[in-house]
């Protein structure tokens, strides 16, 4: 069952599930905002609950409205890609051979089959991302179990539109975002070590922050740096 309820000039969606908690959630890019309240919690508790967390809402939609996006990707000659924090100037050379991607210098060098569009072209680049940053990871991860005590089970990379990473405390798992492989390595360590400390600590309470303060005294430098930088262009739809 959904339904809507008005907050002055937001307007909130809120589902009706078959789950024990409520749950707030404001989404990118212009910070649609939605609960999920257990089937037997009555509009009245929502309302209230919505108004007690006003101000984060408008906090997480000002952040959203405010961070810059990225263009649409159109895959020419000269366009700027971004790996590991740095600016690349996109090649494509059409070849008669398996495609791939290749950083020289300053160019990002995109090898394709004649013929080949954009959607496939977004593909090829899209798993080569992914492809370093899978390198990337296990080696910081290996680095910081010891420091925090922590083992992780598996890690995922996948595309996210609404975080940079996830974790399952309970499993031991971690899941990255794709575009972590075009911010610098630090807001990677950043992310990586934030999730981990999750497997302790499943909320940001104050013995999260702790914790973050004890192991990573920068991260809150981190945090705010990688917030800043451009996220990319998404169709967004719900």
């Amino acid at each position: 069952m959904t339904t809507q309820i008005e907050l002055g000039d937001i307007t909130v969606d809120v589902v009706l599930k078959d789950i024990k908690n409520i749950h707030l959630s404001v989404y990118p890019p212009n910070g649609r905002v939605k609960i999920s309240a257990p089937l037997r919690m009555d509009m009245d508790t929502i309302r209230i609950f919505a108004i007690s967390r006003l101000g984060w809402i408008k906090k997480q939609q000002k952040k959203f409205q405010e961070q810059e996006r990225e263009t649409p990707r159109e895959y020419l000659d000269l366009e700027s890609h971004y790996v590991w924090g740095k600016r690349y100037l996109l090649k494509v050379i059409e070849v008669n051979e398996a495609p791939s991607v290749e950083l020289k210098h300053s160019k990002m060098i995109l090898r394709v089959r004649p013929g080949t569009d954009d959607k496939k072209k977004q593909a090829i680049i899209d798993s080569w991302y992914r492809e370093q940053l899978k390198k990337a990871v296990p080696p910081l991860i290996s680095r910081w179990e010891p420091l925090l005590g922590v083992k992780v089970e598996r890690f995922f990379v996948q595309r996210m539109k609404t975080k940079w990473g996830s974790c399952n405390h309970k499993a031991r798992n971690i899941r990255l975002n794709t575009e972590l492989a075009k911010k610098p390595k630090e807001c990677l360590e950043y992310t990586i070590v934030h999730e981990m400390a999750h497997i302790l600590e499943p909320t940001h309470n104050s013995r999260f922050m702790s914790l973050m303060d004890q192991f990573m005294p920068k991260w809150q430098f981190c945090r705010d740096r990688l917030n800043q930088l451009p996220v990319r262009h998404e169709d967004w739809i719900y």
